[in-house]
């Protein structure tokens, strides 16, 4: 990739094959594009988020996970991610298939790398127009992909939000502080996806599982022969993320002795790989979750209070779901939406009244604990409401029915209820009277501010 402006098409190939996959790789730097030749899919989901601006080519026959899985996981990521498929000749029948679910192309092995290029080339020039597309949505002021991330009306998501945009827009390390299950890492995703390194890498790691007698050749790299079994050179995960962001999940789990080290690292913006004594350049942005009270570790000796500092400059604090009730029932029908078009399943309406019960509930697993819930609902495994069984009065049934409509059409238009009731035909009116029936609270849905329902 020497040589290759900044603004070169950035294309992620996932080969398990290392000569097929180096060939290639040079062949495409030759033809213009900015490749990570990649060994696994494993790599490519760790590299390709919703603000990826590129395209992946990857083989369909891999161990572990194939090309065909590697295209569903990086659609449940972005369905707008284009995956170009490489098959060989039997696997033709597979790769139409492939087209079928979202794949963008395929190509038949052996195949010519210029027509190669051009497939690709057709793909990033597609992938440049949806990215485009989405931020001009966002300049107009319809809901951008940070509220479609982290939705909710209630002020404390409208404060995170505003200054999750305020610090992504800088370089800054951030500290995020929030309970298990409140979204800590969909924010740090968000915050990478809307910065300036959206484009490169996004590694995270999770403090509390690496092994100790391994935790600083993971981190920071090791030279051949630097340790018994070290047999070739290694980059560490600092140094894969080069370019991009680095997600210290559970901070606090770090060892002191580390913390002193990652404290040198964050002020000079150098590693050194074990084994050697040659510094390495470090251009990444640090980002440190944490679900525990780091000033209360830090005055029980179990923090550097240095370190605690240095990471403290920009904070984003997550909300409990039990601080923004309001935001429940909104959140639960995104949900299940998601979890419908997950599990290919139709969405289901909720009966009267449930969206009211769980806004009334504590939540302790938070987003998490919904989300699960979401996932029983649409699976059929949770059975809120007696009148949803075969053998509820038709009345009943037709109720829940257009009870669900409407909640879905006002979660569709973003609790905009001017929108609502011209989609479904009906008067202001009738639409305040449906919501009050059915127990739509309409403080859980308007807009602040929506004076006339609009």
């Amino acid at each position: 990739m020497t040589g290759l402006s900044d603004d070169a098409p950035r294309v992620l190939l996932v080969d398990d094959d290392r000569q097929m996959r180096q060939s290639t790789a040079q062949a495409l730097e030759l033809a213009g594009f900015a490749v990570e030749a990649l060994a696994s899919a494993e790599e490519a989901l760790a590299l390709a988020g919703p603000g990826f601006a590129g395209a992946v080519v990857s083989d369909i026959r891999m161990p572990g996970i194939d090309g065909m899985t590697l295209l569903g996981r990086l659609h449940e990521v972005d369905p707008e991610i284009p995956v170009i498929l490489v098959t060989g000749h039997a696997e033709v029948s597979l790769a139409v298939e492939a087209i079928r679910k979202g794949a963008y192309d395929f190509i038949e092995k052996p195949f010519v790398v210029q027509e190669l290029a051009q497939v690709i080339r057709r793909a990033v020039e597609h992938r440049a127009l949806v990215l485009d597309n989405r931020r001009l949505r966002a300049v107009a002021g319809k809901r951008d992909d940070v509220e479609a991330r982290l939705p909710g009306r209630t002020q404390v998501m409208v404060d995170l939000r505003y200054r999750l945009r305020a610090i992504g827009a800088s370089d800054a390390d951030t500290l995020i502080i929030g309970p298990t299950g409140a979204g800590k890492e969909v924010v740090a995703r968000t915050l990478h996806d809307i910065s300036g390194r959206a484009s490169r890498p996004f590694i995270a790691i999770n403090c509390a599982a690496l092994p100790e007698s391994l935790i600083e050749s993971e981190l920071f790299g090791h030279e051949a022969g630097a340790f018994p079994g070290a047999l070739r050179p290694r980059f560490g995960k600092f140094e894969h993320a080069r370019g991009g962001t680095v997600l210290l999940d559970e901070i606090g789990s770090m060892p002191l002795e580390l913390q002193a080290k990652l404290l040198r690292v964050l002020q000079d913006r150098v590693i050194t790989r074990l084994g050697s004594n040659d510094p390495v350049a470090l251009d990444v942005r640090f980002i440190a979750i944490s679900k525990v009270d780091l000033a209360g570790l830090v005055a029980r000796g179990q923090f550097r209070e240095d370190l605690f500092w240095r990471m403290n400059v920009a904070v984003l604090h997550v909300p409990p779901l039990s601080a923004r009730r309001e935001d429940v029932a909104l959140l639960f029908l995104q949900l299940v939406r998601e979890a419908a078009a997950r599990h290919k399943r139709p969405e289901r309406a909720a009966p009267p009244g449930y969206l009211s019960e769980l806004a009334a509930q504590d939540w302790p697993g938070n987003v998490r604990e919904l989300r699960n819930l979401a996932e029983r609902f649409v699976l059929g495994l949770e059975n809120p409401g007696a009148g949803e069984g075969q053998g509820a009065r038709l009345a009943d049934r037709v109720a829940a029915f257009e009870r669900g409509l409407i909640a879905g059409a006002i979660g569709d238009h973003g609790g905009r209820l001017r929108a609502v009731y011209e989609t479904l035909g009906i008067s202001r009116k009738t639409l305040y009277e449906k919501m009050q029936k059915y127990g739509l609270d309409r403080r859980l849905i308007v807009e602040p501010g929506d004076r006339d329902g609009g």
